[in-house]
């Protein structure tokens, strides 16, 4: 349960509160994952990195060091640390706890990521969800088995602490097509958004690899062109119609960038004016249904020397209703809330700090 001291010091001096949309939960080792998993699987999180394909080629350590809780053990893997180290320090509202395991919808075995996937969500609701009334959850899903991802959902879905589910915007096929439907399905269900975070990209059995012109030589051009995934699975679910088949659903590109969401609307909206006998389930232009059903987290930021210039950007994309703020905790990039925040203008402030988080994901009864 949340403490008096705990209410206290998740209010900031603005007056209003701060929702983290993206901080990350690791664990120490796969064995964590034993307890809610079927013995079938055990002998597999013995294996390097469960099994999961990665690309290892990273020059900068993932975490912050001052993230760790004590030595030996992994950053973001300790609820009561992160709750000293994070959430009070900074004065965190609410804060959506995202995962590690993005890596699972790029296995081979559908069986396996989606038994992975459970343990990871019982894991997360049994030792951080549990800890601190601050703390909310995404339902991690596996998206080899559309079916499974959805049976997963509504496991959970009706949980109190779950704001969302996420997946990667990595995949063998583009998120609009029919394929993934069921679990579009699952999340009106459950009256939750869907959340699109950076990882797996290139990665198992997901293509094309992270480059459309194949394989980068470093990971610096890796992270450079990361947003270009999260454009074409926006590309393909407002192309596609899914907003039109489901009028409630909202989705969230997490870790994916801003900057780049103006120049795509533009491109769209002028294409579609041409082309749109090709998308006659279409009634409006598409920068109407991103405005309406897409949400944009900041970090990490575009950070031109004039940050005027990127305010322009958010004011083109309408960032008093489609952005939210988050620090990508304990990433090595993880951004302080006062390094972003204080650079904007006071109204689109508040929103971005707490309001648009708050109404998506139903966290308006946050100072009760």
């Amino acid at each position: 349960m949340e403490t008096a001291v705990q209410r206290a010091s998740s209010k900031p001096s603005t007056g209003y509160g701060i929702i983290d949309c993206d901080v990350h939960q690791h664990l120490n080792s796969y064995e964590e994952l034993k307890p809610y998993m079927p013995r079938v699987w055990w002998d597999r999180l013995k294996e390097y990195n469960g099994t999961f394909p990665s690309l290892v080629w990273r020059s900068i350590p993932l975490t912050r060091r001052d993230a760790s809780p004590e030595e030996g053990k992994i950053p973001g893997s300790d609820p009561e640390f992160a709750k000293k180290h994070f959430l009070d320090k900074h004065n965190i509202s609410k804060a959506i706890l995202t995962g590690s395991l993005l890596t699972l919808s790029t296995h081979p075995n559908p069986d396996y990521a989606a038994a992975i996937a459970t343990a990871f969500n019982d894991y997360t609701f049994d030792k951080w969800i549990s800890s601190d009334d601050r703390w909310r959850a995404s339902i991690v899903v596996a998206t080899q088995d559309p079916l499974l991802a959805a049976k997963e959902i509504d496991r959970l879905g009706s949980h109190p602490k779950a704001c969302q589910v996420v997946v990667t915007p990595s995949s063998s096929q583009p998120y609009g097509q029919r394929w993934f439907y069921p679990i579009f399905e699952a999340c009106v269900r459950n009256n939750l958004p869907i959340a699109l975070h950076s990882g797996g990209e290139g990665e198992g059995i997901n293509t094309p690899p992270i480059s459309a012109v194949g394989q980068p030589t470093t990971n610096l051009e890796r992270h450079n062109i990361l947003p270009i995934h999260q454009m074409s699975q926006l590309n393909s679910i407002v192309c596609e119609g899914v907003f039109e088949r489901f009028p409630t659903l909202k989705v969230v590109c997490v870790e994916g960038g801003l900057a780049w969401l103006p120049h795509l609307m533009w491109r769209m909206d002028k294409n579609y004016i041409a082309m749109r006998k090709e998308v006659p389930w279409l009634k409006r232009k598409p920068s109407e249904y991103i405005i309406d059903h897409y949400r944009f987290t900041t970090q990490p930021i575009e950070e031109p020397e004039n940050f005027d210039e990127m305010i322009q950007m958010l004011k083109f994309m309408k960032a008093e209703k489609t952005v939210l703020f988050a620090s990508d905790y304990p990433h090595w990039d993880f951004d302080d809330p006062k390094f972003v925040l204080h650079k904007l203008p006071e109204e689109m402030r508040r929103r971005v700090a707490y309001e648009n988080a708050a109404e998506l994901y139903q966290l308006n009864d946050i100072h009760s």
